[in-house]
């Protein structure tokens, strides 16, 4: 028997389940001093990357005015 019979109750509890699980997720990489992933610095890499992919991509064309 499942413990929330109203589906509106169930979907709530599910969408607060997952956003604890992605703040303790957060609050772990933060913690993390001296890790090449925690805080400010996992960041900063991964923006790096994303830079680095976006100047791979083939530039994007311009719609022509009318």
């Amino acid at each position: 028997m499942q413990p929330y019979m109203n589906e509106d109750a169930a979907w709530l509890r599910l969408k607060d389940l997952q956003l604890e699980a992605e703040n303790h997720r957060l609050a772990a990489m933060a913690n993390e001093s001296g890790s090449s992933r925690g805080g400010l610095r996992g960041w900063a890499e991964r923006a790096w990357f994303l830079a680095g992919l976006a100047m791979r991509r083939a530039p994007r064309h311009k719609p022509r005015s009318a």
